[in-house]
């Protein structure tokens, strides 16, 4: 029989009657982009145990995967047949310029096969299906969440044209196995995936002619647009009283995104209990009015506003919970009723071993109906039953069940078991979303896709469809948006990556490097940026810290997220110094200022390194070391150039007359450099000299010179 061959105008695929796989070669080029060592066929089936009666007698009772082994054409179908089981996958294929795309449709069943056992059952009793695989080799660059190969040359991509399509990539010694898979529990027939073997250059093109093609998120356009590289102004304490004071603070750090979270706006309670009821504060009399009005205000200083939520958390004490507990919320792992359970009874029996059930703080809650129940404990041996109950949790009513009643462990949140899931597979979610989006349409242009976590199993299909629910509400689309969690298909929403979470200042430059500066490669790979962090802004923040956190966003290309509070803006001294610094650096990122080699060398350096504006008003880029002082409030860094030994100094919590012994005479003290020179007042072969923000110190001395009358300066 002869070989299948499926054609685009960038890439041909063939395909042995017997289904291995062959070649695919890259036009372009002329390259082989698949590892031929190992056979692989194109698909496979698996089924949780045999069910033809004489195979289960030969192979054992237990999840098995069969081989395709024989693929013909017809038209723009193939028909695909597996070892040992009597059906065959149809597969539909549209082969266009940029792509191929394939759709698994529904099997043939020879059901002759089955009938004559009389079973009565659907058929074929297929768990899950690859309808799709290539041992694709591996090339310079892997980016795991688009599931891409690329290089210089060629990029080669599968990826799911929907979310309830599963996508991943083996990994063996000189390859990995691309494949599509479709889900029973999620869904089978109908599931798509998209190949591509694109030239380098034009790949993103491609991905976004079947973004296009398919009405998919605008993945790409988004990663195009100018907003995506902006760094955010974020604040839960913003309000129609005090946006004005964020608005400044924001344009000293050169920030032209702000991003509200849901609390500056709705009532949160503790943590996020009231999430999803979306009451207003009262510091918005008129509702959505005062919102629409605030973020006009916010426009009209050329800032963007966006919208940070919570999409999949339900407040414990919302409506949705309380007084009645809704039908839609998920429980986790579910039970029937063993005895019938008055409104006294504070011992549940079950039918089901409780074994695994959550012990955490908060996290041991009960729904029955619509009440929730506390437990203290549950026994694992029968007669199986939650111990120490509290009837009437969070405020429900508390009612009695009848025996063999249904109910089970309700999904609480990990993150301060104030909230819980909505059922992913309900129209709650829809419910949720909508709210969202009303409150989007009040002016916002971009999103937070927070607690993306929050969904039920399998996570790879529920958290992008979560996410696709309420971004397919979203009117206009999103200029980008972030989140907390991502899956294959959310590249195409979450097209500014994550955000990484708070860290503290004595472990921030150390975390920064562990995580943000660890994870920028990664992302890269992926065509796409990390957010650096939220970076809290604390009483003890420092210049120095957000210079090294920006200093390493840099060299990536990425963006930063400050949360904006404003006690602790108002009332640290090195307020101004620390948002100059954000906003020298947010400038020359987004100017292109940095040379290739420039970033590459911060990428890999040990080295601070700070920005300076130099005597010319242009900006210039040094590394400097932090030097140890003679008093904890003294903060200092030195570096040299032009022939002279600086160093960068300032109070770490307000001003004092600083006393430098045996001080050479040509010292100079300016605010900037080249600017205005502060006063050094000299006597007895000493210098005193007022310290408050950040100054710059500099003599023809050595640096060690500098560095030792540092080591012994005094405040006083």
């Amino acid at each position: 029989m002869e070989d299948i061959i499926l054609e685009t105008g960038q890439f041909r695929l063939t395909v042995g009657s017997n289904a291995i796989v062959k070649s695919l070669i890259h036009k372009g080029s002329g390259q082989e982009c698949l590892d031929l060592y190992e056979p692989v066929p194109l698909c496979t089936v698996t089924q949780d145990r045999p069910y033809h009666n004489e195979i289960k007698l030969s192979y054992l009772c237990a999840k098995t995967t069969f081989r395709a082994n024989s693929i013909t054409r017809e038209g723009n179908r193939l028909l695909v047949g597996f070892e040992v089981v009597p059906y065959k996958a149809v597969l539909e294929i549209k082969e266009q310029p940029q792509y191929l795309a394939v759709t698994f449709v529904d099997f043939w069943v020879d059901k002759t096969q089955y009938n004559y056992e009389g079973l009565n059952m659907d058929l074929p009793p297929v768990r899950e299906i690859r309808f799709l695989q290539l041992p694709v080799k591996n090339r310079k660059n892997f980016g795991d969440w688009l599931n891409v190969f690329w290089d210089d040359t060629v990029a080669v991509n599968v990826q799911g044209a929907m979310p309830h399509t599963f996508i991943g990539a083996e990994p063996f010694q000189n390859y990995r196995v691309f494949y599509a898979e479709a889900h029973r529990d999620v869904k089978l027939q109908g599931c798509t995936a998209v190949l591509l073997a694109s030239n380098s250059e034009s790949f993103l093109d491609d991905v976004d002619k079947v973004e296009q093609d398919f009405s998919l998120p605008r993945g790409v356009k988004s990663r195009r647009s100018k907003e995506i590289h902006y760094s955010i102004y974020r604040s839960a304490q913003i309000t129609p009283e005090n946006i004005d004071t964020h608005i400044r603070y924001a344009k000293m750090g050169g920030f032209r995104l702000m991003l509200f979270s849901t609390p500056s706006i709705f009532k949160a309670g503790e943590m996020f209990s009231y999430f999803s009821d979306y009451t207003y504060r009262p510091e918005y009399p008129n509702g959505a009015e005062d919102v629409v009005a605030m973020l006009q205000k916010v426009k009209a200083a050329g800032i963007v506003p966006g919208f940070h939520f919570l999409h999949t958390h339900v407040g414990l004490k919302t409506k949705y919970v309380t007084p009645v507990a809704d039908h839609r919320l998920h429980l986790k792992q579910k039970f029937m009723l063993a005895k019938a359970l008055n409104e006294t009874d504070d011992t549940v029996f079950v039918c089901q071993n409780p074994a695994g059930c959550p012990r955490a703080e908060g996290t041991r809650l009960l729904q029955f109906g619509g009440e929730l129940i506390s437990y203290e404990d549950y026994t694992t041996e029968a007669p199986y039953a939650f111990t120490g109950c509290v009837r009437g949790a969070w405020e429900t009513q508390v009612k009695a069940h009848d025996f063999a009643c249904w109910g089970g462990i309700l999904d609480v949140s990990e993150f301060g078991a104030t909230s819980c899931y909505p059922d992913q597979d309900t129209d709650l979610p829809e419910e949720l979303a909508e709210k969202v989006a009303q409150i989007y349409k009040l002016g916002f242009e971009f999103t937070y896709f927070d607690g993306s976590e929050g969904t039920n199993l399998p996570f790879a299909f529920h958290i992008p469809n979560a996410q696709l629910r309420v971004y397919n509400k979203l009117d206009p689309a999103p200029l980008f948006s972030e989140g907390a969690a991502r899956s294959h298909f959310s590249w195409h929403m979450i097209t500014g990556g994550n955000a990484f979470d708070v860290f503290p200042m004595n472990e921030f430059k150390m975390r920064i490097d562990q995580y943000p500066a660890m994870e920028a490669p990664c992302m890269a790979r992926n065509f796409t940026r990390v957010n650096f962090g939220w970076w809290a802004y604390r009483m003890d923040t420092q210049p120095d810290h957000y210079e090294y956190g920006s200093m390493r966003a840099a060299a990536w290309d990425c963006p930063i997220t400050m949360l904006g509070t404003l006690e602790n803006l108002n009332q640290t001294a090195r307020t101004a110094d620390t948002l100059e610094v954000l906003r020298r650096w947010e400038d020359v990122r987004n100017s292109n200022w940095l040379t290739p080699a420039q970033k590459d060398m911060l990428r890999t350096t040990e080295k601070e390194h700070i920005l300076l504006i130099n005597e010319q008003g242009n900006y210039e880029l040094v590394p400097y070391t932090q030097v140890q002082t003679g008093d904890d409030k003294i903060r200092a860094f030195t570096f040299s150039r032009k022939d002279r030994s600086y160093a960068v100094i300032w109070h770490t919590e307000g001003s004092g007359m600083l006393r430098i012994s045996d001080a050479p005479e040509d010292l100079v003290y300016e605010k900037e450099l080249g600017g205005e020179q502060l006063a050094v007042v000299t006597q007895d072969g000493s210098a005193e000299l007022m310290l408050a923000g950040r100054s710059y110190l500099s003599t023809a001395k050595s640096m060690k010179v500098l560095e030792t009358l540092l080591k012994l300066a005094e405040l006083r």
